[in-house]
């Protein structure tokens, strides 16, 4: 039998229209970095509020912190899930874009948490390029990002969740 079945998905479309379709519109790109970004400020500064009024010593730091991850995560995340979603059901587009969000911020986040953290023990490293520093420098990033994990993401809780849902509908809604 030639040719594709018709009881067989749509996924044998040609892999350059799918590469096609993940690239977003420049301004799709930037107000989307910078509207997530404000997201996850505002579900972090939600967050602080819920947990202690906003009673730290380092708001700014953090507000920055989850702003940035926002920002930064919304460049690699966005072409990921368009090309995942591409050419399939809502449910799939809704869930390519929840899942690729969700894991480009925690992970930017985490990331630039544990530059932050590095950057403060630094001082007390050995020499860079040596065996000793490239030691210090991968357990140090872990221990951060695991620090991060267990104390930084609830902060996107409650708020963050709903940004999330809220955004993943829409963007799936808008790529047919």
């Amino acid at each position: 039998m030639d040719g594709p079945s018709p009881d067989r998905p749509k996924t044998d479309r040609p892999r350059m229209d799918r590469l096609r379709a993940a690239r977003p519109p420049y301004p799709d790109l930037i107000a989307g970095a910078l509207f997530w970004g404000t997201q996850m400020l505002a579900s972090a500064m939600l967050g602080l509020y819920l947990r202690n009024g906003l009673q730290t010593s380092r708001l700014a730091e953090v507000a920055v912190l989850y702003f940035a991850g926002g920002l930064f995560a919304w460049p690699f995340a966005l072409p990921v899930a368009r090309f995942f979603a591409y050419d399939r059901p809502p449910e799939a587009r809704f869930a390519a874009f929840f899942v690729t969000l969700t894991a480009a911020t925690i992970a930017m986040t985490a990331f630039l948490f544990a530059m932050e953290y590095r950057l403060f023990y630094s001082r007390w490293h050995a020499p860079f390029g040596s065996f000793v520093w490239a030691f210090q420098f991968v357990f140090t990033s872990i221990s951060a990002v695991y620090q991060f994990l267990v104390i930084g993401l609830r902060l996107f809780l409650p708020l963050g969740l709903v940004c999330l849902v809220v955004s993943s509908y829409h963007l799936a809604k808008r790529m047919r």
